[in-house]
C-alpha cells in the first residue's frame, strides 16, 4: 500500500479543551493555554471551518469509501444539537455515492437531552460514555466545576441514551483508586448495560513524588491485578456477550491480525487530533507546539498526515525502543505501549503491569485462537476455561473439552 494512502483517523475537538466538568486527572483542560483566546466562546469551531474540514476529510478518504467522524473534547455536547445536525448535513452534502459515513461522540453524558438522543439514534451515532465505576469510585476524580461528583448526572444522561436505544460503549480510566476494585467496577459496568468496555490506564508524570508519577496514576502491579481479575471474570461467563477493547485486540493478534489499538501497534501516527481552529497535532496525547503539523483549514490533509515529521513520529514508537523491550517475549503484543507513558530509559512505566497481564492471559488467548481456527463451540470452550482456572489444575492435566488432550498440547496453550 502507498505509504501516503493509508487509512487514518482524526479526533476532532469542535470546542477544543472546554468542558463542563473538572475531572482531577483530565490532561486536556490545560490545553487552553495553547490558544490566545480571551473568552470561552472563541473555542468553538466556525461553520466555515466545519464545512472545510468535512469536505477535506471526506475527500481524503474517497479511496476507502468509508469515513468516521470522531467528536471529542473537552466536552463536544456543549456544542448543542444544532452543531451535530449541521455536521450530518455537511457530511451528506460532500459524501461520495455509496460512501459509508459514521459518527462517534465521546462524552461525559451530563448534557445529553432527549432530543439529542433521538437524533443520535436516527443518525446511527456511536456514543462513548466516560464513567469510572459505581458512584463513590466515579466521584473520586470525576467532578464538576463546583467540586461535586458527576455520577448522578452521568447516569441520567446514560439512561436517556438507553431510553432511545442509542448505541453506546463505556470508557473507564484505570487509576490508583478504582484499580483496587476490579470486580466492583466490572460488575457495575455490566449492570448499567454496557456490552463494550474500554479501559485506559492513566499515568501522570510528577517529579516531586518517589516513583515519578502522581497519586492518581495507576501503578504497574495494580494495573496487572485489575486487568487480570477482569479477564478471569469475563472468561468464565461473558465471552461472546461482553466485548473489551484490550481482549478483542489481543485475540486478534493471536489469530494473526495486526493490533487494532494504536497503543499496541508497532508504529503509530495515524490517529491524529484536530483542534477547533483547524490546528492538527500528531496525537491526542501530544497536542503541543512540538507536535503541531499545520492547519487543516489551509493545508492539504494528506500532506500533513503523511509528512516526514509525522512519519518519523509514528516510526519512533518502535525505533526508539531499548534493548529490554526488543528482547521481550511479549514485544509483538505491545511494542512498548504508548510513548506518552515511557520513562527516560525508553521503558514504559506500566511495563511490568503489561508483562504480568500478558503472562496471565497468554494460555487463554492462545487457546481461544486455536478454538476459533478449529471452530470449537463456545460452550465447549468455556469448559476448558473453567477447568483451566481451578487452582489444582496442572498444565499436563487432560483437557475436558477438546479430545482429552493434555494442556501442554491443547488448544494452542
Amino acid at each position: 500500500m502507498n505509504i501516503n494512502n493509508r487509512p487514518f483517523h482524526i479526533m476532532t475537538k469542535p470546542i477544543g479543551p472546554i468542558c463542563n466538568l473538572d475531572c482531577d486527572y483530565c490532561f486536556y483542560l490545560k490545553k487552553e493555554k495553547l490558544f490566545d483566546h480571551k473568552e470561552k466562546k472563541e473555542f468553538k469551531i466556525s461553520d466555515e471551518g466545519l464545512e472545510l474540514f468535512t469536505q477535506k476529510y471526506i475527500e481524503a478518504h474517497k479511496d476507502f469509501n468509508e469515513v468516521t467522524f470522531a467528536w471529542q473534547g473537552g466536552e463536544p455536547t456543549i456544542m448543542g444539537l444544532k452543531f451535530f445536525k449541521r455536521a450530518v448535513e455537511l457530511q451528506k452534502k460532500y459524501a461520495f455515492k455509496g460512501m459509508k459515513v459514521q459518527n462517534a461522540v465521546q462524552t461525559n453524558a451530563t448534557l445529553i437531552t432527549d432530543e439529542m438522543a433521538i437524533f443520535f439514534k436516527e443518525n446511527n451515532f456511536l456514543v462513548g460514555v466516560s464513567i469510572d465505576g459505581p458512584e463513590a469510585i466515579h466521584n473520586k476524580y470525576r467532578k464538576d466545576k463546583a467540586g461535586f461528583g458527576s455520577f448522578k448526572d452521568v447516569i441520567t444522561g446514560l439512561e436517556i441514551l438507553k431510553k432511545y436505544s442509542v448505541d453506546f460503549n463505556t470508557l473507564t480510566v484505570v487509576q490508583r483508586d478504582n484499580s483496587q476494585h476490579p470486580k466492583e467496577v466490572y460488575e457495575f459496568l455490566k449492570s448499567i448495560g454496557s456490552t463494550y468496555l474500554q479501559f485506559i490506564p492513566i499515568v501522570e508524570w510528577d517529579n516531586t513524588t518517589e516513583n515519578g508519577v502522581s497519586k492518581r496514576s495507576v501503578l504497574p502491579e495494580d494495573f496487572a491485578k485489575f486487568m487480570n481479575q477482569i479477564f478471569d471474570l469475563w472468561a468464565i461467563d461473558d465471552i461472546g456477550k461482553i466485548f473489551i477493547n484490550h481482549f478483542d485486540m489481543l485475540l486478534g493478534i493471536y489469530v494473526g491480525y495486526p493490533a487494532s489499538l494504536c497503543v499496541n501497534a508497532k508504529t503509530c501516527g495515524t490517529a491524529l487530533a484536530m483542534e477547533h481552529n483547524g490546528a492538527l497535532y500528531s496525537c491526542d496525547h501530544f497536542v503541543d507546539k512540538k507536535h503541531y503539523l499545520g492547519n487543516i483549514f489551509t493545508d492539504n490533509i494528506k500532506d500533513l498526515v503523511f509528512s516526514p515529521e509525522q512519519i518519523k513520529f509514528g516510526n519512533d514508537k518502535y525505533d526508539t525502543l531499548p534493548p529490554k523491550c526488543l528482547s521481550c517475549r511479549y514485544l509483538p503484543l505491545c511494542y512498548g505501549a504508548c510513548p506518552k507513558d515511557r520513562l527516560e530509559n525508553g521503558v514504559n512505566f506500566l511495563c511490568q503491569g503489561y508483562y504480568k497481564f500478558y503472562e496471565h492471559t497468554e494460555p487463554y488467548f492462545a487457546a481461544m485462537a486455536s478454538a476459533l481456527k478449529n471452530r470449537t463451540p463456545v460452550a465447549e470452550f468455556r469448559k476448558f476455561l473453567k477447568f483451566r482456572q481451578k487452582p489444582d489444575v496442572q498444565r499436563n492435566d487432560p483437557c475436558p473439552c477438546l479430545s482429552g488432550k493434555k494442556f501442554k498440547n491443547c488448544c494452542g496453550s
